[in-house]
């Protein structure tokens, strides 16, 4: 697991009710294979291992809303999408490039743990 100092920074001053479900993501991504890496980018914990490919969407402290985890392609548009495999349907597709994954809780969060990592392991071959 590759920890960013400047990750652990954000994740320390965010003000967010669901503080907790960010970080438990967060070391479910992490941990989701060695290679992947983490850093602050579009004003959020992102995470890459050549390209980047996902980004906390955490909104404001406006009551307890679900975190999204968004998986992309990176910042460069690429033509044919991602295709993953998805039969626990995690994923809420956004467009051929993007999709987001929901947590309500910690609850949730154990509950999609299992089926996390075999996907963000899929997704990032995509890249």
């Amino acid at each position: 697991m590759s920890q960013s100092p400047d990750a652990a920074a954000w994740l320390l001053a965010l003000d967010h009710p669901q503080k907790e479900v960010v970080a438990a993501v967060r070391e479910q991504v992490l941990a989701a294979s060695p290679t992947i890496e983490e850093g602050i980018k579009w004003n959020a914990v992102s995470f890459r291992t050549t390209e980047w490919f996902a980004t906390f969407n955490v909104r404001g402290p406006r009551g307890p809303k679900p975190v999204m985890l968004v998986l992309h392609l990176g910042a460069r548009l690429r033509g044919g999408g991602a295709s993953v495999a998805d039969p626990d349907g995690l994923l809420t597709w956004l467009g051929a490039d993007r999709a987001t994954i929901t947590f309500a809780d910690l609850d949730d969060v154990a509950r999609k743990a299992p089926a996390l990592a075999p996907l963000l392991r899929e997704w990032i071959t995509s890249l």
